[in-house]
């Protein structure tokens, strides 16, 4: 039964590696012969959640009018989570300050708002970064001239486990970041991941998980609207049958080696009392 159930796994691998390559490692498998074309692709932009981190630097022609819209910290603290913005990166930002300023973080609240320099409360949940962008400049250029505004989420964050080659949480750099952007990030999937059904979870406003799964060999996964990925989202990518059965006989190998080297050991130790007693 034990060399029955080796050749069988060697057979099952065999095979899998000779009629798997073409089939099941293919992506988009239902693109057809023709040289070009178009796919239904989702309209997605992210949106504001409660428990994000924003990044929001105001600067202008005079730096003096638009620091008060700044909440700067020039000596960095323990504890506290903040980004460095250099003024090349937010235009015509200034400091009289020797150190680089240090911008301070929003998180929105469990009710979607954070509280702003000057303007106070804002309800940001639902909106999009380039919405709230344009809503603090309609606010902030009633008093200072020709504000520049701008706005990054700082905790965009994706978590890919199961059959890929490197498991890790993504740190999200652009506002669109797709499944096949996460898988990408991780060296694409194993040989044994399933292509046809991987999950994607993402928590619901309720604070329920919902999920759905997606057949990276089929195009209609780009009109999915979890196709392109949200914030703390996990993408999780099933081993298939071939995998599952490697592991399981590996691990009921491992136990009958553990227990043959216990019961060896044990042998051992009675013969040595064996042979210490007939000796004396």
């Amino acid at each position: 039964m034990h060399f029955r159930h080796i050749l069988i796994i060697l057979i099952s691998s065999i095979l899998f590696c000779a009629c798997t390559t073409q089939k099941d490692l293919a992506y988009f498998e239902n693109i057809n012969d023709s040289q070009s074309g178009t796919i239904q692709t989702a309209d997605y932009q992210i949106k504001i959640m409660p428990q994000d981190e924003l990044m929001i630097v105001v600067s202008s022609e005079v730096p003096s009018a638009s620091a008060q819209f700044n909440t700067i910290m020039a000596t960095p603290v323990t504890g506290k989570d903040f980004t460095d913005i250099t003024s090349t990166s937010i235009g015509n930002t200034q400091t009289t300050s020797s150190a680089t300023p240090k911008y301070l973080t929003y998180t929105v609240s469990k009710k979607g708002d954070i509280d702003f320099p000057v303007l106070g409360k804002i309800h940001v949940e639902g909106m999009t970064i380039e919405e709230l962008k344009n809503y603090l400049k309609s606010q902030i250029e009633k008093t200072v001239k020709n504000p520049q505004v701008f706005v990054s989420l700082v905790n965009f964050k994706v978590k890919v486990i199961g059959e890929v080659k490197e498991p890790q949480t993504v740190n999200v750099t652009t506002e669109k970041f797709s499944i096949i952007d996460a898988l990408s990030a991780c060296g694409d999937l194993t040989e044994y991941g399933k292509r046809d059904n991987v999950i994607i979870m993402r928590e619901q406003p309720d604070g329920t998980m919902g999920y759905m799964r997606l057949n990276l060999h089929d195009t209609s996964l780009f009109s999915s609207p979890y196709y392109y990925l949200q914030q703390n989202d996990i993408v999780y990518v099933e081993p298939n049958s071939i995998k599952q059965d490697n592991s399981k006989y590996n691990q009921n190998n491992s136990f009958k080696l553990s227990t043959i080297s216990t019961i060896v050991s044990a042998a051992s130790v009675i013969a040595s009392l064996v042979i210490a007693l007939t000796v004396k």
